[in-house]
């Protein structure tokens, strides 16, 4: 294991964030430490791994950001002399088996292909920081607050940089740890999706959450069955699907211009709230029945739909944000108005294990196909609008059983007539996740934030944290909007 111990005594007043619902006092972040964690020395060889057709598409997206809270009823002083050496060496053990998120993403000019380079003392920024004045409540509360409140623990993925022979060379992953004193931490990550989708990253943190528990016993990860997965030539090339990705990449790459951080947006003037809804197991259980009879008794299809609680989560949350923009769609000049307009609903879909992608759960990768449901504006805001949504979700989920390898192909096309729709709602995350489940010793988290959420248009989904069965949904609206969605939801859960 490799840690630059880099001690920074800065103290930095942030006065612009809110912690409550009305202007409330000032409070003061210290920047404790600033390491870089690698993997043992010696115990990965350089590696270059290729990146396939599922994994390029995503170089424009902007990084993955994720929080996890727990509490932590000890002194500042407790975490940086006990936890923080855990902590470390469970991640330098992990990154062992976990190498691509140490790594680079090398990025040359046409015609050449990007690819990820791991080399013996590659490493992974750790900032810690000590946050004082923070009320972790409000932090991980469900009911709206300010979306920029979350943000100073999110970590910045260090700059690009862009070599004299114009190869562009990206860091893969970045983490923040801000310790609450006496009251809780929070692990902030970030990570380019070129390098792993979620199912991917959620088994690298699955895996250092279980290595820290257990103090720095890593032999489970020996087992082949716990290993990551890197073998990119079982996906193959189908109906040279490599070639297209590549002059999407290749396109991307010649547009990149001076600023190697990518483009920056000024969040300071938005006016935005982020909110948590959780869909309790008797509600879903009851909405699964009324959904289930409503679809047999309007179908004229022989084939029978099932209605799953990922089918009647995604159809409540879909409805409900397509009512809370009405406002902005009546305002609107172009023709938003037609009832023939189609709206659009996306979710990704894991491909490992399923028809055409023969992979083990553990590959480390991208391996997601677009679950694109459209319908008619007019059917979805119909008083049969629930039952529209759920059986248009439920034959998507159904045909990507067998045809995810045939949406996969096609699914940049796909997305391009989605987004130039502007009527489409994303959703990310998974209940599959088990992001509960992520315990370091400090017991479960006390909440999940997916932050990268907060463009808007986009619903976070995981399973419930108090119950099995249940499910939470976040989301990042303006204040009108949060008001007309929870409005929306509550009478839309009353009237079942």
């Amino acid at each position: 294991m490799f840690i630059n111990f880099a001690p920074i005594s800065l103290k930095l007043l942030f006065c612009s964030f809110n912690l409550g619902s009305m202007a409330g006092p000032s409070y003061l972040v210290n920047i404790l430490d600033s390491n870089h964690v690698s993997a043992p020395k010696g115990s990965v060889p350089s590696t270059t791994l290729a990146l396939t057709y599922l994994d390029l598409p995503w170089f424009p997206s902007a990084p993955m950001q994720s929080l996890f809270f727990y509490e932590f009823p000890h002194p500042t002083s407790h975490f940086m002399q006990t936890t923080l050496p855990t902590l470390t060496q469970s991640l330098s053990l992990t990154l062992k088996h976990f190498f691509p998120l140490a790594a680079k993403l090398i990025c040359p000019p046409p015609p050449l292909k990007p690819y990820i380079l791991y080399s013996d003392g590659d490493s992974v920024p750790l900032i810690v920081a000590e946050f004082t004045g923070a009320d972790v409540d409000h932090l991980t509360a469900n009911y709206p607050r300010d979306f920029k409140l979350l943000h100073p623990f999110v970590p910045e993925l260090p700059p690009s940089t862009m070599s004299s022979e114009g190869i562009l060379v990206m860091p893969v992953m970045a983490v923040k740890v801000t310790v609450f004193p006496n009251t809780g931490v929070c692990i902030g990550m970030a990570h380019n999706h070129v390098a792993a989708d979620g199912s991917a990253f959620m088994h690298f943190m699955r895996s250092w959450s279980s290595v820290c528990k257990s103090k720095g016993d890593s032999t489970f990860l020996d087992e082949e069955s716990r290993r990551p997965f890197y073998n990119r030539d079982a996906l193959g090339d189908p109906d040279g699907c490599n070639e297209e990705a590549l002059k999407c990449y290749w396109h991307w790459i010649s547009s990149w211009r001076e600023n190697l951080a990518g483009p920056t947006k000024d969040i300071s003037s938005v006016d935005k709230v982020r909110a948590t809804f959780e869909l309790t197991r008797a509600q879903i259980t009851k909405l699964k029945q009324w959904l289930t009879t409503q679809c047999k008794n309007s179908s004229n299809d022989s084939e029978e739909v099932k209605i799953s609680t990922f089918v009647v989560t995604c159809s409540i949350m879909w409805i409900c944000m397509i009512k809370s923009q009405e406002n902005n769609i009546q305002v609107s000049t172009n023709g938003d108005n037609d009832d023939d307009t189609f709206y659009y609903l996306l979710f990704a879909v894991d491909c490992r294990n399923r028809i055409g992608f023969p992979l083990p759960v553990t590959y480390f990768g991208n391996c997601l196909a677009p679950g694109i449901v459209r319908a008619k504006k007019s059917e979805l805001m119909g008083e049969k609008g629930m039952v529209t949504a759920g059986k248009a979700i439920a034959k998507k989920v159904k045909e990507m059983e067998s045809g995810a390898q045939k949406e996969a192909e096609k699914g940049p096309s796909n997305l391009e007539e989605m987004f130039r729709s502007g009527h489409h709602v994303g959703i990310s995350g998974s209940p599959k996740f088990r992001v509960y489940d992520m315990d370091f010793g400090w017991g479960r988290p006390l909440k999940i934030e997916f932050i990268h959420i907060d463009d808007g248009g986009s619903l976070s989904l995981i399973e419930s944290k108090n119950e099995s069965g249940g499910m939470e949904v976040s989301l990042v609206l303006s204040k009108n909007q949060m008001d007309a969605f929870t409005s929306n939801l509550a009478e839309s859960l009353k009237a079942f």
